[in-house]
């Protein structure tokens, strides 16, 4: 099982955001995000970049008789 966790490393420490979901002891990784990181990440994307560009047909929740067939 593999489950993520949200912490912070402060002075030698981990301290983990919530409790973890184990109650024996369980080999784990952990990976240091620096700001080095984020840096190289893609922007976030604006929400309602594609309005007005993509349309839908009025017909689209319609059967499509290629399908006659089956149904």
């Amino acid at each position: 099982m593999l489950t993520t966790i949200k912490g912070y490393y402060d002075h030698g420490q981990i301290v983990l955001e919530e409790t973890p979901p184990v109650k024996t002891k369980t080999e784990v990784m952990v990976t240091f995000l620096t700001g080095e990181t984020s840096k190289n990440q893609s922007p976030k994307r604006k929400l309602g970049g594609l309005e007005g560009k993509v349309t839908i047909p009025d017909d689209f929740n319609e059967p499509l008789d290629d399908l006659k067939d089956y149904m």
